[in-house]
């Protein structure tokens, strides 16, 4: 019986395999099918002299019904000022991480505005990003370089982004500074070349390290080669980005015209002095709108992480209106956060408002476009790509979301003089994950964060 079935199986398989491949085939029935399905009438002839001169199909799909009708006015917005650039770089998450802490240091030293020294977390992150790779990889070393694993790491051993449990890690072990004691430098604000270069370099280490176990070197001998490699780094780093400073004085000067110092701390002294009694995963959490995943489910994604001993990223699937009402309540205090999205969907840039009718590609193109949210995320259509500070929150008489607000990291030229207004609709569909206080949950999203988190791994498509 089981030869028999065997054969059957096989048989089954090959059939299947031959059927597809014969329907993959573009042979001259296909084609003529879809030559006589294209029809140059009048209206599609005029389509195609507009899109056959114009290279920019953005402005030929601007939907006019939507012009005008989002204004930048909220009820409720946090108490913020100034606007952050990131330059041609990765750093959104660093920069929204501190942008968050950004209105209660202006507070605290009485001045007119402040900003963090990037550079200095930067040049950290990267070290920290380098040593987990190798790390990574002394723990793979025996592993086929076609496990999945393996070549994750080697496909991008590190890169300039990130999220907030990155920036947690790094200014709980480093510190953090003002800008003037470590400013950026150009390959800070642009750092494609520096981040290739030290990839390149660490690719050639992480080989290396393989070869030496494939010899039979002990551990003791691959970290030895790690400390070489780490040091090759460190020199591009220090080379690019200066090195950053151990102690540091800042001086300056409050709104009342008074000329002030801190004198000789250290960035792990400052860190402790700038940032609010509590902020860490004790009381703040991640939540995230995953449709594609269980709700009130908490997840864990494997090696998301920059420091080696630092907490991975963790967080709670919520559905949409969970995640508003406790943004809402959160700005209603005050309180603004770290949050992310897929920022260029649906985005007029010159007016900062974002709409998922801002675009209506259909009309022109004569095609259909759009898919549930979760089939965007599964087939990679769209992801989380930019974080920003959620910071307003427009309601209707009945208290219910209408439009919300980013402090954008771009520059004050860049959207609506640096911030981005998006509707109640857009956030449904393209806004992901944010960091709040768990204190603005509801019962049930707090109960759901006692459940052990689910371990997604280093590949997902999420991530």
């Amino acid at each position: 019986m089981k030869p028999i079935f065997f054969k059957a199986a096989v048989g089954a398989i090959a059939l299947t395999c031959c059927s597809m491949l014969k329907a993959q085939e573009l042979g001259e029935p296909q084609l003529k099918q879809l030559r006589e399905s294209f029809v140059l009438d009048a209206p599609t002839r005029a389509i195609q002299n507009a899109l056959t001169s114009n290279a920019n199909i953005r402005s030929l799909v601007l939907n006019r019904e939507k012009q005008g009708k989002t204004d930048h006015f909220f009820k409720y917005r946090v108490d913020v000022k100034g606007i952050t650039d990131q330059k041609q770089s990765g750093r959104c998450w660093m920069f929204t991480s501190m942008n968050v802490l950004r209105p209660s240091i202006i507070k605290k030293y009485n001045i007119e505005d402040f900003d963090f020294s990037h550079n200095y977390l930067y040049f950290y992150d990267m070290l920290e990003k380098a040593n987990l790779f190798l790390e990574n990889i002394i723990r793979t070393a025996k592993t086929d370089m076609d496990n999945r694993e393996v070549a994750t790491y080697f496909s991008a051993p590190v890169n300039d982004g990130g999220v907030w449990n990155l920036y947690y890690n790094l200014a709980t072990k480093y510190g953090v500074v003002p800008a003037q004691v470590m400013p950026e430098t150009e390959h800070a604000n642009n750092t494609s070349q520096m981040v290739s270069l030290i990839n390149e370099s660490l690719r050639r280490s992480g080989m290396e390290i393989r070869h030496m176990a494939e010899k039979g070197s002990k551990a003791e001998a691959l970290r030895k080669q790690k400390m070489q490699a780490l040091q090759d780094v460190y020199r591009i780093l220090a080379l690019c980005l200066g090195e950053p400073p151990a102690r540091f004085t800042w001086r300056y000067k409050d709104k009342d015209g008074n000329i002030q110092e801190l004198k000789d701390y250290t960035p792990l002294q400052f860190y402790a002095e700038v940032t609010p009694e509590g902020y860490t995963p004790d009381n703040y959490i991640m939540i995230m709108n995953d449709p594609t995943r269980p709700y009130y489910a908490v997840y864990e994604i494997q090696n998301y992480r920059n420091s080696y001993e630092g907490i991975n990223w963790v967080y709670l699937n919520l559905p949409n209106e969970d995640i508003k009402q406790a943004a809402l309540a959160s700005i209603k205090n005050n309180e603004a956060m770290y949050a992310s999205c897929d920022v260029a969907k649906q985005f007029d840039g010159k007016k900062g408002v974002s709409d998922p009718g801002m675009y209506d590609y259909a009309s022109l193109l004569g095609v259909k476009l759009d898919m549930e949210k979760s089939d965007r995320i599964l087939s990679r259509q769209s992801g989380s790509s930019h974080a920003m500070t959620l910071i307003g929150c427009d309601v209707d008489q009945n208290e219910n979301p209408v439009k919300w607000e980013f402090e954008n990291s771009w520059g004050a030229d860049a959207g609506h003089k640096g911030y981005i207004t998006f509707t109640d609709d857009w956030f449904s569909e393209y806004m992901f994950r944010l960091v709040i206080r768990k204190t603005y949950l509801n019962e049930k999203a707090a109960e759901a964060l006692k459940k052990k988190p689910v371990l997604l791994p280093v590949w997902d498509y999420m991530f």
